[in-house]
């Protein structure tokens, strides 16, 4: 329309001046402009015609050329429609999904694609399975080195390269449409229509119009931040195993480097300044037991208070020594043998234990012969012996977790590993020195406590077996108070093993006929019943085995109540910090409690829900028994895909491992078959899932991450926290990372778990105690740390 009132115009004003040429012409030339008039017509709308067809010509390519674009725009958003369509689901959980690109990190500065950002868009759509294929075979191998790092570097610019190409060859077969198109009569509509179209991309480049210098080159870390502020990710198994160096490099800026660049601006913990614990016990200092301010204060210490639990408050952020000349532990099997002297550096253990074989010293090392008070000739024998006796014991079915009672250097839970039992063996930190920490030494499992005025930290009725060798404990004293407590712990249908001199040595030393006379009555009220008394002629000593009976008809049909029953109020499973109780609790009858029926055999009772579970409303919201077993395939799945194979982990080296927050035990179920055991802890303002993990086979602990735990430093190879962090409420990240440095060994272990702000302020923690990070990972909010212990410890103490 605007084409023809232009030709229009111009007629009528041409047309004019074109006569008054001709006026011109004939005046000069003598002739008659009127007359001559029909003479020039003819020749004045041939040039019009002409001049017409030039104009209308130009105006048609101009119009060609400004709409190029529009036709390429539109197959660009096919495209990526397209692609949408197949980009997978992030909505999961993030170890389980793979990663996808977020839609701001493929839009250029103005909101639109740009040719550059489509590269990667397109070989995501291309290579789709290929890629994968690829990582599921890098998932199996250990993390990448640098160098590999920058091959891959390379080959992604090369493909990035190779489709900015395709994306210009396919420009001349747009034009050349159009051309085809233009051919056509162009209706006033359309020309309408084109025009909308080209002054709505009026912000978008071409991408002719890019130069070909900065399609080449590799954005600037500046230029990353404001284009794409997500993180290209990739499936769930490489997402366990990726190097941080391949995180870090790359067009998309990490989760981790946004985090730590805030952190820095706000001014966060990569300046925090270590100390090193400036108290008394020096390298084997915890905390919570070697308060000498708070047992100072203790009114008393009768019921050995003073061997209990005394917290600093606030809890200490300084770093425990080493002892000079540390070295990395003997690796499992051989340390159960022997472990360096200048690790554990104590002999006064040796001194008076050593002929009964606990401990000798030889040369630079400490050798445990395997004996202990009660089997001088070897834990094995003595193992053997109460198999002989109770043959219903059946190490390793039946009973699969035991509780030892003042464990000595743990030998006898030693050896009870070779026959599937494991042995929550305790000492009290006392003078027999340093006797929880050979055991943990050795790669035998063992905690610092007493049974002194308070529970032990267990539930109730989880353990197979409860054994005492010589253990000191007055089992008889005030109304039988602790041996209640034994009683509360074993499981309905379990047994007692003790042995001690009042069962063998009852006709000849008095005092021990009195003890023997006393426990005999004691035993009977609780209505456990006396299985066995036999003598062992190799080892000189005697074994008594009890048994907790497995319903409340003895309980209901004693004459005199005493001990008595608890109040039914009275909640059997509490255990954190709650006085002990001269009482006894019924046993469960109903078929849907815990404790009605005796768990399924080693190792079927590891994966299997326990059957009282069927009732119950799991911790993730479905069906408990549902629960269960996502728990168990879903850490199955990341320790076998990712722990395991992607991490650089020297398994070989991994004995003594912890999980910081168990839920249903499923990262310890998942190592079944790795020559580890893992210490389970139940924080106490978690849900009250110990238990399950005691009824699987497991063991296990509650405690506070406020607090130090009751280990002596240097205890673990490998520490596990799956979103323990994020969870505390009453204490600094930064107090229990320093209680993960005194707890880890150097050279050990930590995996993180958890939310990117906490991923990121533990990885700037653990660097500033010269931590190598091994791999950080983020995706989405979620983030996954592995890093290893080092050597170095600061030069100031704290004035603590």
């Amino acid at each position: 329309m605007c084409a023809e009132s232009f030709v229009e115009a111009w007629q009528g004003s041409f047309g004019k001046f074109y006569e008054s040429l001709n006026f011109v012409d004939a005046k000069m030339a003598g002739k008659n402009p009127r007359t001559d008039r029909k003479s020039t017509s003819y020749c004045s709308t041939v040039t019009l015609v002409v001049f017409v067809a030039l104009c209308l010509v130009g105006v048609w390519m101009m119009t060609s050329s400004s709409i190029i674009p529009v036709p390429t725009t539109s197959v660009s958003t096919e495209t990526k429609s397209e692609l949408k369509e197949h980009t997978p689901d992030t909505s999961q959980a993030f170890e389980d999904t793979p990663g996808d690109l977020p839609s701001d990190a493929i839009q250029g500065d103005n909101g639109n694609p740009s040719q550059e950002e489509k590269a990667p868009e397109v070989e995501e759509k291309v290579q789709e399975d290929p890629v994968q294929e690829t990582q599921e075979k890098e998932s199996k191998k250990e993390i990448q080195e640098s160098d590999e790092s920058t091959d891959k570097g390379d080959d992604r610019e090369k493909i990035q390269d190779q489709e900015v190409e395709s994306g210009d060859q396919q420009l001349p077969q747009t034009e050349e449409k159009l051309e085809e198109k233009s051919n056509e009569p162009v209706t006033e509509e359309e020309k309408v229509e084109l025009k909308d179209k080209v002054d709505g991309a009026g912000g978008q480049d071409s991408p002719d119009e890019t130069p070909k210098d900065e399609k080449q080159e590799s954005p600037s870390e500046d230029k990353v931040k404001e284009k794409s502020p997500g993180e290209v990710l990739p499936d769930a198994a490489q997402s366990e195993i990726l190097n941080e160096t391949n995180i870090q490099t790359g067009m998309w800026k990490t989760q981790a480097t946004e985090s730590k660049n805030e952190n820095d601006a706000q001014g966060g913990s990569d300046g925090y300044k270590w100390k090193l614990c400036n108290v008394t016990a020096g390298p084997d200092y915890i905390p919570c037991l070697d308060n000498e301010q708070a047992i100072k204060r203790l009114p008393s210490t009768k019921h050995y208070e003073h061997r209990e639990r005394h917290c600093p408050d606030p809890a200490p952020t300084c770093l425990v020594p080493l002892p000079e000349g540390y070295r990395r532990p003997i690796e499992w099997p051989k340390s159960r043998d022997k472990i360096w002297y200048s690790n554990v550096p104590h002999t006064k253990l040796a001194q008076v234990k050593g002929h009964q074989n606990w401990v000798k010293v030889s040369g630079e090392h400490l050798i445990f012969p395997g004996g202990g008070t009660q089997f001088k000739n070897g834990a094995q024998h003595y193992i053997d012996f109460i198999q002989e006796i109770k043959p219903d014991i059946a190490w390793g079915k039946r009973t699969r977790v035991i509780l030892d009672v003042g464990c000595g250097v743990a030998s006898f839970g030693g050896y009870l590993y070779d026959n599937d039992v494991l042995a929550m063996s305790f000492a009290p930190k006392d003078e027999h020195e340093a006797q929880v920490q050979f055991a943990l030494e050795r790669g035998i499992p063992a905690i610092s406590a007493v049974m002194g005025t308070q529970r032990l930290p267990f539930p109730s009725r989880v353990f197979d077996v409860v054994h005492c060798a010589r253990c000191r404990v007055p089992w008889h004293i005030e109304g039988g108070m602790l041996l209640l407590e034994l009683n509360r712990v074993l499981r309905p249908g379990g047994y007692f093993v003790w042995s001690a001199t009042p069962v063998y040595q009852n006709k000849k030393n008095e005092e021990d006929a009195e003890i023997w006379k006393a426990m005999k009555k004691l035993t009977k009220d609780m209505c456990w019943d006396l299985k066995k008394v036999e003598y062992d002629k190799v080892n000189q000593v005697g074994a008594a085995i009890f048994k907790k009976p497995t319903s409340n008809d003895c309980y209901e049909n004693r004459p005199v109540s005493e001990p008595p029953m608890c109040k039914e109020s009275d909640e059997p499973n509490a255990a954190w910090y709650v006085p002990l109780q001269a009482c006894m609790h019924k046993v469960p009858v109903a078929s849907t409690e815990r404790g009605s029926k005796w768990p399924e055999e080693w190792p079927l009772r590891l994966e299997n829900p326990p059957y009282w579970l069927s009732s119950q409303t799991g911790v993730y919201g479905k069906a408990a028994p549902e629960d269960f077993t996502s728990d168990y395939e879903h850490w199955k799945r990341v320790v076998t895909k990712s722990y395991l194979k992607g991490l650089g982990i020297n398994w070989s080296r991994i004995r003594n491992a912890m999980d910081m927050r168990a839920v249903y035990g499923g990262f310890a179920a998942a190592l079944k078959d790795v020559n580890v055991w893992v210490m389970n802890v139940v924080p106490v303002n978690s849900a009250d899932t110990l238990p399950i993990i005691y009824e699987r086979g497991l063991f296990g602990i509650y405690h506070d991450w406020c607090e130090s735990f009751n280990t002596y430093p240097r205890s673990y190879d490998l520490l596990h926290a799956d979103h323990l962090f994020s969870k505390l409420k009453k204490c600094s990240v930064t107090s229990v990372v320093a209680e993960v440095d005194r707890i880890l060994r150097p050279e050990g272990t930590f995996i993180v778990r958890d939310n990117v702000e906490i991923i990121n302020q533990i990885k700037e923690l653990t660097k500033s105690m010269k931590w190598e990070v091994r791999m950080a990972y983020t995706q989405d909010k979620e983030g996954l740390l592995c890093v290893k212990k080092s050597m170095w410890r600061p030069e100031d103490r704290s004035s603590m």
